[in-house]
């Protein structure tokens, strides 16, 4: 697909359509296809930011935690006060397969982000991250970028996909479709933040997806 056929094709899909099709999602970007894979290199970039950042016993939210590997590695590194939240149902089913130990220790929220993080009360956590989540976030709910900032009393951190091309998350370059299967929006998330309030403290491009640390002012 070209541009023009991904920019029609996200045109059609709706933020119905990306609940449904996560919620769903089995074999590839599955959870139990996340969890063969396990801890990455993002991973080890996570828990030195964490390292770095935030003290052992931080708060945490995952948005978009599917099986938990990342917050399983975390764990590893001694941080206890674990939180996700994932659309997929079979998410926790996978996570008590694969990371019994996080399953039961952390507390676990199966939903959408745009309907559970607004219920949540100010400066919940310490830390919120995401990886590979929020360039799925349709254009209409754009609005939860500010809920996740409320929610942190202290740091945000994305690990988001942001393409190889210099056009990524700029003007000619919002969307593309995945394998013709789903949107990746490709947002300036630097500037996402920034809007908000939010300062950008570290930026580490990786092979796959740029890790960026905002602190909440």
């Amino acid at each position: 697909m070209d541009a023009e056929d991904d920019q029609r094709a996200a045109e059609d899909h709706r933020p119905a359509d990306n609940h449904r099709h996560w919620a769903e999602r089995t074999e590839e970007f599955s959870p139990a296809y996340y969890a063969d894979i396990g801890p990455n290199e993002v991973s080890e970039t996570l828990a030195a930011v964490f390292d770095h950042y935030a003290p052992a016993d931080a708060e945490v939210l995952e948005v978009g935690c599917s099986s938990g590997r990342h917050l399983a590695h975390l764990r590893e590194q001694g941080y206890r006060n674990l939180t996700g939240i994932d659309i997929n149902d079979d998410s926790f089913e996978v996570m008590a397969d694969h990371y019994p130990r996080l399953a039961e220790t952390g507390t676990f929220h199966a939903g959408a982000i745009e309907d559970l993080v607004p219920e949540m009360p100010d400066d919940a956590f310490d830390v919120v991250y995401s990886v590979e989540t929020l360039q799925h976030v349709h254009p209409d709910n754009d609005w939860v970028f500010e809920e996740l900032a409320r929610v942190s009393s202290d740091l945000l951190i994305t690990a988001e996909n942001e393409g190889n091309s210099p056009q990524r998350g700029r003007e000619g370059g919002e969307v593309s479709c995945v394998h013709g299967d789903f949107p990746l929006y490709h947002r300036d998330w630097k500037a996402v933040f920034s809007d908000i309030g939010l300062a950008q403290l570290l930026c580490e491009p990786g092979k796959r997806d740029t890790v960026r640390v905002f602190r909440v002012l």
